[in-house]
This record gives C-alpha cells, structure tokens and sequence, in this order.
C-alpha cells in the first residue's frame, strides 16, 4: 500500500454558507486551500469532486484537477465513489480517501494518519481522532465522540461513534475527525448498503459500516483542524491563513 487516490466532494448548496466552496480565503477559494493542503500530504493524486462548473473551473484556474460528478447525491460518500469510478475507472488505486471540501486548515500529516490504518490488511476503512481537551465540547453532541479497543498490535479499533459523551467514567473522551481512507472494496460496500438504524438514529453515516461488521480503525492525531460551515468559522479561518503567512 503506497498511495490512494484523494477525493475531495465539494457542492455549492450548503445553506448556512452559501457558495462555501468558492469563498475567499485570503486570495484564493476555499476548496483551492483544501486541495492543497490535500497535495502537500504527498499520499497520491487529488481530485476534487463537484457537482457545478463554476467549482471546477475554480479548482483548474489554480493548477488542480476536478471532475462534474452528479447533483442529487446523498452523502459524500456517494459523490466520492462516482469519482472514483470516472477518474479511476480501471481501480488502479485500491484505497480512496475522502477529505471534506470545508477544512482549509486541516494538517497534511492528519491525513497521512487517516491513510496509515489500511497498512493492516484486515481494516476496511482508516479514520482520525483527537482528545478533547476544552471541557465546554465533552457533551457537546456536534463534536462527534469514538469509542476504540486497543488491539493486539497497538491499534485503535473503532467499537462505535456517538453524539453522546462516551464512555463514561474517568478518561479521555475522542472527537472523530471525519476524514476517511477506503479500501476500494469497502467503499463499493458501503455504498450499495442501505442507512443503518444506528445511522438515522445518530446521523452519523459511519455508523453502516460498523454495523455491517466492516473494521474501522482510528489514528490518534494532535490538532483539530476547523470546519468552516457558518460566517464566523470563514472569518476566523481568514485570520488563522493570514496570520500564518
């Protein structure tokens, strides 16, 4: 396992932030930062997945690749495997790995962390987390929880992922980062299944995966990298890019 195929799904119809992609990060659009912080993690090609030209000619304006994938996807799971299958048709890379267009600041060691879980054979799906550390996001049901089981070899393995604060008791509690590395097999599963009731109850799509008995395992990483979804996240993220360069 020496590389996967990036893909980065990006739509225009987000309603908190309208035209998220496209939005301004000191002097280049928000995908643009994202795909190359995609780029700099050095894992394999990138592709950026979207459903509007004007997304794609973005992207292509500053030296990356994009493909149109459909508009009426469900999740970004299922936009990431129509690209997979228009970029990669002949599955020349065997894992795929999803990176959500809104997280301009993420690390490019986080997603190296995302991709190392599949050196085992036996994972379907590699995944991050971090501890929580600010007591204020513990119960907070928008920071997702993971719950692991150290294994045999050191491992994180996925047990469950909740909005709850979990477990109980004394100990760190994990934020799930949601940035997934696929073995393609995993990732042609997944899709053909149904949303699990765990799923709909949580709303947490990880969750099939899970319940269909696929192995997820979960790298430990330092940083939280912000999501930009309102816009005070875009500000804040203008002055984080403005004060790092």
């Amino acid at each position: 396992m020496n590389s996967a195929l990036v893909i980065i799904p990006a739509r225009l119809g987000a309603t908190r932030l309208p035209r998220k992609p496209l939005a301004d990060i000191c002097g280049k659009p928000m995908i643009v930062r994202v795909l190359e912080q995609a780029q700099n993690a050095a894992i394999g090609p990138v592709v950026v997945a979207c459903d509007d030209p004007e997304i794609a000619a973005a992207v292509k304006a500053h030296g990356g690749d994009a493909v149109m994938t459909r508009a009426d996807h469900e999740s970004g799971s299922d936009r990431i495997h129509e690209a997979a299958n228009l970029v990669d048709p002949t599955s020349e890379h065997d894992v795929i790995l999803n990176l959500q267009g809104d997280v301009p600041l993420i690390e490019p060691a986080a997603l190296r962390a995302a991709f190392s879980p599949l050196a085992d054979e036996a994972v379907d799906i590699g995944t991050i987390m971090t501890e929580i550390r600010d007591e204020r996001f513990r119960d907070d049901p928008s920071f997702v929880k993971t719950v692991t089981t150290l294994t045999h070899t050191g491992a994180n393995r996925a047990l469950y992922f909740t909005r709850a604060t979990a477990p109980s008791g004394p100990g760190p509690v994990y934020q799930h980062i949601g940035v997934y590395a696929y073995r393609r097999a995993a990732l042609e599963r997944f899709v053909s299944l149904p949303p699990s009731p765990l799923e709909l109850r949580e709303k947490l799509e990880q969750l099939r995966a899970l319940e269909a008995g696929m192995r997820i395992d979960v790298s430990i990483i330092d940083s939280a990298p912000m999501d930009v979804n309102t816009p005070e996240d875009l500000e804040r993220a203008r002055a984080a890019v403005a004060a790092g360069a």
